[in-house]
């Protein structure tokens, strides 16, 4: 699957034609579409830019002056930046490479003249080492070295340039993410700048900007989009830096806002409808860009809706107000200077919602008519041209009318009311009598929910007919007009999932009406072209954003063909979708962006010591972990938040008792803050402040998982960094060699494999052996499903929509992996017997299609066909558990965009229930089950990503839950654990926090509450956590994968506090190792650890002391012309002692040193594997049952696998 991260448009050459360019991060390239200069592009010209190079800006430019476009890119995967030189032919020549620093993740890149020298010049904002970096051109296409700005505490985002203080120089401008600000540094027109000059915005994630002069003052001025907020903000400049941004007060709950001029002074005005104070907002222009303080008119309570329009027919705009509570609309004169007069309140009917206006007694006087939901009927208002209206005459409708529009359905030259009636299923028609009365409505059946209604002339006979959603079905239901004012029996065609909003149009330009509809749950929209005869073609749906509610018409391009544009309620902006040929949409614009907690992870446990299991969640976006504790029936109480610290970001949990109290605490890794963070149980649900015991990491943490690694029967907690394939997303933990030991196995998500590392019960793992499964595996789960008595893997591949399913042999290794389709890009996978036949069956998240997919086994390996239920919109993760206390298996699903979960109670035959669904907040990601308040009633806990916590739903054990209650995690909660880390025999939580670089512990108080989070540092971006006692303590330690920063960071528990400092072992200088293994090299019963270096052409000894401390290195050289990049461990001469074989990056060779079993080895031995071969990575095994070990090599250049049989 593609990300588009960010595209340009520019020139080509001396063409006329413009070209398209866009990043690819997920298939690390960039793609160019050529313009033909009518509103279409060629296909896609793709250029690499390396691998796992994860592009995310561009900018054009001609950096060697040969009057050719050229490209840079920031690649955020790799450090660098990325030049193609355009030639004169539209190709570009490969990619070269400029570095912009180790972990340094360039986010954002900008080119201008900033040594007045002609040649152009580059700006990087390095997110990771929070730092601007600037290339100055040498003038042949190459650069000199990279000059760095720090920004402190900050992490610039987005990055732009403009001479902001009038000195014909150019400066540079940034937004930054965590911290409230943006910065301006001045450029001094020789190549250097000053440093940056910050100015508040109140947003912590200001993602966007963009310069041009707003007031017409001759100076740059700025806008800033803030992500969290939902906010723009725009400093106006002046000759130093900016003015503090201007902020325009509104009332409270702006519910409605709308454009005009109200001064008729050519200048656009605002007024804002704002419910909760019962007024509206006027807000003069001056036509710079800033305005007047605001001017509030009373209106009656709750105001919904403002229309504006010419009431008093004195050319002046006025306004008209639905107030809801006050059941009455206010009627506001406008004097034409920007003043109105006190609003005349006239009374409507019962919860007035939706409003049109229109001249219903043709006196050439504008009317209102308003829909009353409470009350079941319309009020016309009979307007007398001079801003009175009569007073309101209702006239019944169905139950509970929510859309109103009019029209002549009768071919009367009179106005005709329609309104979609929700909760009698039908649409009422009230004929016009042209003197401002109408008939009785007349109910027509129409759809089990009708939500909107549209008209228009479907089967061109000069008939108004009629269209509906009907959001429970699916499908929108057609009336066709004969014309007298009665309609045909509604003929249904399918849509996407809750249509939400229906408009019509000529969509292919034959003459014909078509109809689009906005899908709420399936986050698309429905074009179905109509036929001309009132049928309609099968629909053909068009992704938007999340939750898309409302659409309206138009040509955006001006290519004579209708285009779409989208509100989507769910992520906040809109979608502006460009059509070309016969009613297919070429490409989707999106603006604004989404706020919220961002939830990533969730983990159960007893918190509260009531034997119910209760729910963590990490809080990504609000810096905090949620705790919800289950009523052990199924249901939850209302999330507890329990803060990480600002700009945390906790990312991954993990539970445990770490204080050696018996109460269960949580760690939570905190992205932001490169912290662990601990929050101590009180065993009543409560938590003491969070404790961060100044644990901190080089690099952010991601997935936490749990389990008791050293078998000393406690839990423990990993952050783990062994190596992995390419972007792991899902860790699971089982024993999968039948050695009594725990080991890990990781889903990878860019490499199409899975990793498997074995657990040597000291915790410390074996290097990884891999097995290739589906496209995009996202999620791994484990059990026995062929009942052999030996463990098999189950992963959900989200490309290619199946799952890939690995026999285990009982001895770590698998069987080539068989796929079963399931519906729509699985994102989860659990298992469990859904049909009591003692045979484990699957059930899968299906993103895209809003659906789960059971898949029920047979026993011997594989699996039936899979049985799709309906969720809400945009499932992620599920997991399975009594809910109802019937013995039979039930699941429960989160749902990211309809901001819900789904319980799906099961039948104990392999078939369920329909979905019951309960309110989580925004975005929720992870779930788990558990009983969190130990009242032996299965809870629910989930982790949202959109708000940064977690909501627990305790459970009644009939299969209902209680209200979810939120508790604060932090940042990007990516991966939860749950265990006992204090040993007070209450659960606790640790989290991995993607984006705050760490992991948040809160620990239980047995009552389903927690201690504040306490955060630690990890790696960058840790992506998988887990726990376990690795230095024989008896104390839960942690351990974390680390995806930005490519190594293992492990946290050690203290007693009665939570983790000391991590242990760091300091290589050669400019080592920059590449591989590491673990082993007991000198048998003294302790692990020891050996680096492979491939710039210091060596490998490195470690030697434990036993005390958590090691020997300084002692290297042994690979010169004079191997480096070595990979490296494992084995006994290859049957002496019983450990040693070591390792694979060259730069020569056709791998190298084995003999171990004397004393902790040194022997001279180097080389072995040559061919010509072209560059090793990239070992596995050692008996390949021939000869007892004795063999080497299998990955040769990356030549593409094929060397074996080397030992004797």
């Amino acid at each position: 699957m593609m990300h588009i991260q960010s595209f340009i448009v520019t020139k080509s050459g001396n063409e006329k034609n413009s070209l398209e360019c866009n990043t690819e991060m997920r298939t690390h390239s960039i793609s160019i579409f050529y313009a033909y200069g009518h509103g279409d592009f060629s296909l896609p010209i793709t250029y690499s830019t390396g691998y796992d190079s994860q592009p995310s800006s561009l900018a054009a430019g001609d950096f060697n002056n040969d009057n050719n476009v050229d490209l840079a890119i920031a690649n955020f995967g790799t450090n660098n930046v990325g030049l193609l030189f355009g030639n004169s032919n539209r190709t570009f020549e490969k990619q070269i490479t400029f570095s912009t620093g180790l972990g340094s993740h360039p986010y954002s890149i900008a080119v201008g003249h900033f040594n007045a020298d002609n040649f152009l010049d580059i700006a990087i904002a390095n997110s990771g080492t929070r730092q601007i970096g600037v290339l100055i051109n040498n003038g042949n296409g190459s650069f000199v070295n990279q000059t760095n700005y720090s920004i402190s505490s900050a992490s610039p985002y987005a990055i732009s340039v403009g001479d902001f203080n009038q000195d014909n120089r150019l400066d540079i401008v940034i937004t930054n993410n965590g911290i409230e600000n943006i910065g301006v540094l001045l450029g001094d027109g020789n190549g250097n700048f000053e440093n940056p000059i910050m100015y508040s915005t109140g947003s912590y994630s200001s993602i966007s900007v963009a310069i041009g002069d707003l007031n017409k003052d001759h100076r740059l001025d700025v806008v800033v989009v803030n992500n969290d907020t939902g906010s723009i903000d725009i400093p106006l400049g002046r000759h130093e830096g900016f003015l503090n941004q201007t902020n325009y007060l509104r009332g409270a709950s702006p519910s409605s806002l709308l454009v005009g001029d109200f001064n008729n002074d050519t200048r656009l005005d605002i007024v804002v409808a704002n419910s909760r104070n019962s007024c509206v907002s006027v807000f003069l222009g001056s036509g710079n860009g800033s305005f007047a303080i605001a001017t509030n008119y009373s209106t009656g309570s709750s105001p919904l809706a403002v229309a504006l329009g010419d009431f008093n027919n004195d050319t002046r705009l006025d306004i008209v107000v639905a107030n809801e509570i006050s059941h009455d609309i206010s009627v506001l004169l406008g004097y034409g200077n920007g003043s109105f007069a006190t609003a005349t309140n006239y009374l409507a009917g019962s919860a007035p919602q939706a409003v049109a206006i229109g001249d219903f007694n043709n006196d050439t006087r504008l009317d209102i008519v308003i829909a009353n939901s409470d009350s079941h009927d319309v009020s016309v208002f009979l307007g007398y041209g001079n801003g009175s209206f009569a007073n309101a005459k209702n006239y019944a409708a169905g139950s509970y009318p929510s859309s109103v529009t009019v029209g002549d359905f009768n071919d009367d030259t009179r106005l005709d009311i329609v309104v979609a009636n929700e909760v009698s299923h039908d649409v009422s028609v009230l004929l016009g009598y042209g003197n401002g009365s109408f008939a009785t409505a007349k109910n027509y059946a129409a759809a089990s929910f009708p939500r909107s209604v549209a008209v228009g002339d479907f089967n061109n006979d000069t008939r108004l007919d009629i269209v509906v959603t009907d959001s429970d079905n699916n499908d929108v239901s057609v009336l066709l007009g004969y014309g007298n004012g009665s309609f045909a029996t509604a003929i249904k065609y399918a849509t996407g999932s809750f249509p939400e909003s229906v408009v019509v149009g000529d969509f292919n330009n034959d003459t014909r009406l078509d109809i689009v509809v906005t899908n709420f749950v399936s986050n698309d929209v429905s074009i179905l072209l109509g036929y001309g005869n009132g049928s309609f073609s099968t629909a053909t749906n068009y992704a938007t954003g999340s939750s898309p509610r409302s659409v309206a018409l138009g040509d955006f391009n001006n290519d004579t063909r209708l285009d779409i544009v989208v509100a989507n309620f769910g992520s906040n902006f809109v979608s502006v979708l460009l059509q070309y040929n016969r009613g297919a949409i070429k490409y989707k614009m999106s603006y604004a962006s989404a706020n919220g907690s961002s939830l990533r992870s969730v983990v159960i446990g007893d918190f509260n010591d009531d034997t119910d299991l209760d729910l963590v969640l990490a809080n990504y976006g609000t810096n905090n972990i949620g705790v919800l504790f289950g009523h052990g029936n199924g249901s939850f109480e209302n999330q507890m938040l329990l803060s990480t610290g600002s700009g945390s970001h906790p990312t991954s949990i993990a539970i445990g008792d770490f204080n050696g109290d018996s109460v269960v605490d949580i760690a939570v890794a905190n992205y932001g803050t490169k912290k662990v963070v601990i929050m101590l149980g009180n065993r009543n649900g409560t938590f003491a402040s969070q404790t961060s015991s100044g644990i901190d990491f080089d690099s952010p943490s991601a997935i936490l998982a749990s389990g008791d690694f050293n078998n000393d029967k406690r839990s423990e907690i990993w952050l783990f960094m062994y190596s992995a394939g390419y972007n792991p997303e899902h860790v699971a933990v089982a024993d999968l060699n039948d050695d009594n030991r725990l080991d890990i196995v990781v889903a990878n998500w860019l490499s199409n494999d899975v990793s498997v590392l074995f657990g040597y019960g000291n915790g410390s793992f074996t290097k990884e052996a891999r097995y290739s499964v589906g496209s995009r595996p996202q999620s791994v789960a484990v059990g026995d499903f062929n009942n052999d008595s030996r463990l098999d893997i189950v992963v959900a591949n989200s490309d290619s929509n199946d799952v890939s399913v690995l026999l285990g042999y009982g001895n770590g290794s698998f069987a080539t992996a068989t796929t079963y389709l399931t519906g729509s890009s699985p994102r989860s996978v659990a298992v469990g017997d859904f049909n009591n036949d003692t045979r484990l069956d699957i059930v899968v998240t299906n993103f895209l299609s809003n659906a789960v997919s059971i898949l029920l086994g047979f026993g011997n390996g594989s699996f039936a066909s899979a049985r799709n239920y309906s969720t809400g919109s945009s499932p992620r993760y599920v997991a399975v558990g009594d809910f109802n206390n019937d013995t039979r298996l039930d699941i429960v699903v989160t749902n990211s965009d309809s901001k819900d979960l789904s319980v799906f109670l099961g039948y104990g035959n392999g078939s369920f229930a329909i979905a019951i669904n309960y309110s989580t907040g925004s975005s929720p990601r992870s779930v788990a089950v558990g009983d969190f308040n130990r009242d032996t009633r299965l809870d629910i806990v989930v982790a949202k990503w959109g708000s940064d916590d977690v909501s627990v739903l305790l459970g009644y054990g009939n299969g209902s839950f209680a209200i979810a209650t939120n508790y604060t995690a932090g940042s990007f909660p990516e991966s939860v654990a749950v265990g006992d880390f204090n040993n007070d025999a209450w659960l606790d939580i640790a989290v991995a926090n993607f984006n705050s670089r760490d992991v948040s512990v809160l620990l239980g108080c047995g009552n389903g509450s927690f201690a504040a989070a306490i955060n630690y540092t990890a790696g960058s971006y840790p992506f998988a956590i887990a726990v376990g006692d690795f230095n024989n303590d008896s104390r839960l330690d942690i351990v974390v994968t680390n995806q930005g920063s490519q190594d293992v960071s492990v946290l050690l528990g203290y007693a009665y506090i939570a983790f000391v400092k991590k242990m760091t072992v300091i290589t050669e200088n400019g080592s920059q190792p590449d591989s590491l293994v673990i082993s007991d090299f000198n048998n003294d019963d302790l692990m020891d650890i050996g680096v492979a270096s491939s710039s210091r052409h060596s490998i490195g000894i470690f030697l434990a002391y036993g005390n958590i401390s090691f020997t300084s290195q002692v290297s042994y050289s690979t010169r004079p012309y191997m480096s070595p990049c990979s490296m494992v461990v084995g006994d290859f001469n049957n002496d019983t002692q450990v040693d070591i074989v390792f694979g060259s990056c730069d020569s056709d060779n791998i190298g084995v040193f003999l171990g004397y079993g004393n902790g040194s080895f022997g001279n180097l031995m080389v072995y040559s594997t061919g010509s072209n071969s560059s090793q990239y990575s070992l596995a050692v095994g008996d390949i021939n049952n000869d007892t004795i070990q063999d080497i299998v090599v990955a040769n990356h250049d030549n593409d094929n696998l060397g074996v080397f049989i030992g004797y």
